[in-house]
């Protein structure tokens, strides 16, 4: 697929986001965290500006584009160093999944709500002893004969969110009337529900979106919880795990290009040996290779967003796993190198490029590890053995 230029329309809303962006920047979202609140005020304007719901379909209050707008708005805002974490679960995953693949009630009971930001729906697959296999989580579902009500039990952990989401899209396992093989399949569990624990997991990392592991103890669900085909749950859930990759990457390079602006101011204005640090090819050009890098991972994330956009989900899923890959590495590197370039200033409080260190890990650690997309790669891309 030939790579193509952005629109006029998606440079206006670049642009658009940007000033957004720096009305807030990096010492608002900073301040949130010490606070140990969550970026309402962001989120409400992103809202109110339909940023959140661009890809989501217009029928429903939404933007009527794709996941290739929402990763532009996701992009902008950590490039002004305030990113919308919950932009990849709510309206990525969780609005993906239902516009596709839910009933028309699901779709008219959550996605006006996902789109004007008035709720959100956080995410749950990992498990403890379950992380990038899928085939191995043991959340199960079971029909209640008498009721037809579904009957969930299991755990997860590494949930964004679920403090301030109305719900989670669960995924759990049915079992398959004629084979007796658990099937994936995709659950909406209210925030409320009797049996739905979540306990918050300490973190290292600063981000006001917390951390949580669930735990559904014969969580009761309605019929239409259910989302989509239950023969289908697989299909369904890699439809929602696409965008996940390509907002991940997204994030990534939003903050490597943060990262990287900061860098390149403070290396024209400190002045060692009489003249700019930033004249000194040790200076410029790990920085040079940095903004390299994260275009050419920028350039992968927008042909995994045209492809997803277009329906090909084989091909997009190649595409999104390189572009997630190419963005965290670039993201990491960024970030250490803008560090690098802050000396000891660096590593201060005043100067807040310290916590980057620990949040730029996260494109390389998550939805799915690097290492996990090279064997996707080596066994999709290149037909080699399979070692797991």
């Amino acid at each position: 697929m030939a790579a193509t230029l952005e629109t006029e329309e998606h440079k206006q809303l670049r642009a658009a986001v940007a000033a957004l962006g720096k009305r807030y920047g990096r010492e608002y979202m900073t301040k949130v965290v010490r606070e140990g609140g969550h970026p309402e005020e962001l989120w409400a304007e992103a809202a109110k500006l339909g940023y959140l719901g661009v890809s989501l379909p217009e029928e429903y209050g939404g933007g009527g584009g794709g996941v290739a707008e929402l990763s532009i708005v996701l992009e902008e805002l950590g490039a002004a160093g305030c990113p919308l974490l919950m932009m990849v679960v709510s309206p990525a995953i969780c609005g993906t999944v239902i516009a596709r693949f839910g009933t028309e009630e699901q779709k008219r009971a959550w996605l006006p709500s996902l789109a004007d930001g008035s709720r959100t729906m956080a995410f749950g697959i990992t498990e403890p002893d379950a992380g990038s296999n899928s085939h191995r989580i043991t959340t199960t579902a079971r029909r209640d004969p008498a009721s037809g009500d579904w009957i969930l039990t299991g755990r997860k952990v590494f949930v964004s969110g679920v403090d301030i989401a109305d719900a989670t899209l669960i995924v759990g396992r049915t079992e398959d009337a004629r084979t007796g093989r658990l099937k994936a399949c995709l659950f909406i569990v209210d925030r409320d529900a009797p049996g739905f624990r979540r306990n918050r997991i300490d973190m290292e990392l600063q981000a006001p979106e917390k951390q949580f592991e669930l735990v559904l103890d014969d969580v009761r669900l309605p019929a239409d919880a259910l989302v989509g085909d239950e023969d289908a749950g697989l299909l369904q859930l890699f439809a929602g795990l696409n965008p996940e990759r390509i907002m991940t990457a997204a994030f990534a390079v939003g903050m490597g290009r943060y990262a990287v602006s900061r860098a390149v101011a403070y290396a024209k204005e400190r002045s060692v040996w009489k003249q700019p640090i930033g004249a000194h090819q040790a200076i410029a050009h790990p920085l040079a290779k940095a903004h390299i890098d994260l275009e050419l991972a920028r350039l992968m994330m927008q042909k995994a967003a045209q492809l997803s956009d277009s329906g090909d989900d084989v091909a997009a899923g190649e595409a999104a796993n390189m572009a997630k890959f190419a963005a965290g590495d670039a993201c990491v590197q960024a970030v250490d190198q803008a560090v690098h370039t802050f000396g000891g200033n660096g590593l201060t409080r005043e100067y807040g490029l310290a916590s980057l260190i620990t949040a730029s890990r996260v494109a390389r650690i998550a939805p799915v590890s690097r290492d996990m997309i090279l064997n996707y790669v080596s066994h999709q891309s290149l037909g080699l053995p399979k070692s797991y």
